[in-house]
């Protein structure tokens, strides 16, 4: 068994697995060179590019794991909302989704006919890669975001209006949401990914008891489902407050971001609970020096115990230096390896 999927199953490895969200992304040379002749969107929905850019990192950085390249959006192609990737603004809708006739208007996702260069790209690339392949899926929540605001931001207030004004328009499109997920999330499963990763970007946004009620169901319900068959890794952006809720989903691994030290967010989740992260992306923009000396502090935090995934507290930022990449990489499977040798 890889060592990632060791340490999702709580069992003792040779050195702390390691790899980075958005690993395949704007820092990587290569990547910058196949967008010269690609744009996003057909990067993203051709099964030949979706291989090569999922395992450009495997190669170049030396990552214990390769994260299926797709976006959050994905799976709206499916369902009838009609958006276009703008660049440096990222999803943009044609019509947000605020009322009764726009929720009635989702179709029902067949990810076997709307996603099918994608279940492909899946099906290639754990014929030729040596390790696991995590899949890529959004949570209902944040999904929902995308889809109410008409495109990201960061407060999300015509998200939470809606929530508040029509719980019951709300609690609609969460279900229509999360039946179409689970089926994307269990095509993806289908087609050979070993683990997934549910992102929640958008969730340290709400108040405890918002996400207990309007939210946390639905998510809870998906990673149950997914995690019947495989592990499942559950990501969301400050969310300090609301661990121990992420926790009660059952997700194996819960992966936090830089805004806590990991030790005391480890102790909060349960020592029986993996745990993922948590380097503040920044510190990969300075030198050497500071790159190994905040990653030493994580690998500590960690203490050597069973469990523990190496990850940025959020994804990697495109001007981070590609070298310094590769450089942590290194660092943290020396380290916590000589460490578990004491």
């Amino acid at each position: 068994m890889n060592v990632l999927l060791k340490a999702m199953a709580h069992e003792e490895v040779p050195y702390t697995p390691v790899w980075f969200m958005r690993q395949a992304g704007r820092a990587l040379k290569s990547y910058r060179s196949l967008r010269e002749r690609f744009s996003f969107h057909e990067l993203s929905t051709r099964t030949e590019t979706i291989v090569e850019v999922t395992q450009l990192p495997v190669r170049e950085l030396g990552v214990d794991a390769a994260i299926l390249f797709a976006d959050l959006t994905t799976p709206l192609h499916g369902m009838g909302v009609r958006f276009s990737i703008v660049e440096g603004k990222g999803p943009v809708m044609d019509h947000p989704i605020r009322d009764e006739s726009s929720v009635d208007k989702l179709s029902d996702l067949n990810p076997e006919q709307d996603l099918a260069y994608l279940l492909e790209a899946i099906r290639l690339l754990k014929a030729s890669l040596t390790v696991p392949l995590i899949g890529f899926i959004a949570a209902p929540y944040t999904l929902a975001t995308y889809m109410v605001e008409g495109g990201g931001g960061r407060d999300h207030p015509w998200t939470r209006a809606l929530l508040y004004r029509r719980p019951d328009l709300w609690e609609r499109l969460m279900e229509r949401l999360t039946t179409n997920l689970e089926c994307y999330g269990h095509a993806q499963i289908k087609a050979g990914v070993d683990t997934i990763q549910v992102f929640d970007s958008w969730l340290g946004g709400l108040p405890p008891e918002i996400y207990r009620r309007y939210v946390y169901p639905y998510t809870r319900h998906l990673i149950q489902s997914l995690q019947a068959r495989v592990p499942v890794i559950y990501f969301g952006t400050k969310t300090a407050g609301l661990l121990e809720m992420m926790v009660e989903t059952g997700a194996r691994v819960i992966g936090v971001d830089w805004r806590i030290n990991l030790d005391d967010a480890w102790q909060r989740i349960g020592y029986l609970r993996g745990i993922q992260g948590n380097l503040d992306p920044a510190v990969l923009l300075a030198d050497r020096d500071s790159i190994r000396t905040m990653a030493q502090m994580v690998l500590d935090q960690a203490d050597r115990r069973p469990g523990h995934i190496f990850n940025l507290g959020h994804g990697i930022l495109p001007q981070t230096p590609e070298d310094h990449l590769k450089f942590l990489v290194d660092f943290v499977h020396e380290y916590s390896h000589r460490e578990r040798g004491r």
